[in-house]
């Protein structure tokens, strides 16, 4: 694929230039009333994805359904609550669902390949080039990626906790052109669907200005995610320049031919350079640096490196090249990847770059801007960073 050339969608039902796609279902979206997987919603998506590849289209699947399909095996009726059983519900119903995911690929003459992710493969840098890297690869094979996280080796404080955040980091890692979430409700609405005051919204133009919306309770009996789950990857998605449709799992059709349906959120005009991005929403965070508001001032407004002389305060134990949190008056306003270990860095704060020598070989900025990501209110991450 010519990265170069951007094709990504201008609008809903624009898709004539897509040149890759992720298609992100959620558990509630693969499953029946009574849990177990919708076999023929698989066969749908199979359908509609071996018609987009006879087209060139190069597709990447984020599928849940894993702890689902391993339910009624195990004689349970919902999501286990204890973690424990909730690994072995997806170490047997993992195997289960890409064979299903291959039966239904089988009839169109199309192969797919399990992806299983933690979110340490995505946020240690040599981790997720090497992800990045297995995926272009499956793509230009013509193979089909079924991704999930590894639920089996998961646990509830290293975990990507839903596959949209997943999804999103998915088509950042791939430069899709666009991602589609599909789910069990129609569009966002400016409240829950069943509350009669709720208006649909149909289209989203900057997501940082969108107006307060309510949102209902996060997930279903057999899933975990919910729309603010669906909102924080459109955020991510967005602002590295990748469109985002939301919209029923059941109307995946027409959001590949008309558009006229669920609610289109429109990226950042420039995509953020794939290592800014990892930055921002995939890195782990080693350390904090504590930075003065002179100093945030001219990051903002200049465009600038980071300088010791602009740091108050190193907190934690970083080695150099890691992603560090930058924070001012108590709120984190950027992360950037940093030039110096934290021992070094605790003994050079508040310096001038004509000071450091008697304490660093080679005096430079704490964090160049080139490896700086800057975020707007609400830890939005801005789409002008070192502007």
């Amino acid at each position: 694929m010519n990265e170069a050339a951007d094709t990504r969608p201008s609008g809903p039902g624009d898709l004539a230039g897509l040149r890759r796609l992720v298609i992100k279902l959620g558990s509630s979206s693969l499953t029946r009333d009574d849990g177990g997987l919708d076999l023929n919603r698989l066969d749908i998506v199979a359908a509609e994805v071996a018609r987009l590849a006879s087209r060139g289209v190069e597709v990447v699947i984020v599928s849940s359904g894993a702890i689902a399909a391993g339910l009624a095996p195990l004689g349970l009726s919902e999501r286990p609550r204890v973690i424990a059983q909730a690994q072995a519900a997806a170490a047997l119903g993992q195997g289960l669902l890409l064979a299903h995911w291959r039966s239904a690929f089988q009839s169109h003459y199309r192969h797919v390949a399990q992806v299983l992710l933690t979110v340490s493969d995505v946020t240690r840098r040599s981790s997720y080039l090497n992800v990045r890297q297995a995926l272009h690869e499956l793509l230009e094979a013509g193979i089909i990626p079924i991704v999930n996280e590894n639920d089996t080796v998961a646990t509830d404080e290293i975990r990507f906790g839903d596959n949209d955040r997943l999804a999103a980091m998915v088509a950042q890692a791939v430069h899709a052109d666009l991602l589609v979430l599909l789910t069990d409700v129609d569009a966002l609405y400016t409240a829950p669907p069943s509350n009669p005051s709720a208006s649909r919204i149909t289209r989203v133009d900057d997501i940082a200005a969108l107006p307060q919306v309510e949102i209902g309770g996060a997930g279903s009996r057999v899933g975990t995610g919910g729309m603010e789950t669906k909102l924080a990857a459109a955020r991510i998605a967005v602002a590295c320049g990748i469109p985002v449709h939301l919209a029923a799992a059941d109307e995946l059709h027409r959001v590949l031919t008309s558009g006229t349906c669920g609610t289109w959120f429109t990226p950042s005009p420039v995509r953020r350079p794939s290592r800014l991005a990892w930055v921002a929403h995939a890195a782990g965070v080693a350390g904090r640096v504590t930075i003065d508001r002179g100093a945030l001032r001219a990051l903002r407004r200049h465009g600038s490196s980071l300088l010791a002389a602009g740091v108050t305060a190193i907190d934690g134990a970083f080695r150099a090249g890691e992603v560090v949190g930058l924070w001012c008056d108590g709120a984190e306003v950027g992360r950037g990847i940093v030039a110096f270990d934290s021992e070094v860095a605790s003994s050079i704060v508040g310096l001038r770059m004509s000071q450091m020598s008697s304490h660093v070989d080679t005096p430079r900025p704490l964090v160049h801007r080139d490896d700086l990501v800057l975020f707007r209110d609400g830890r939005d991450p801005d789409t002008t960073v070192g502007a």
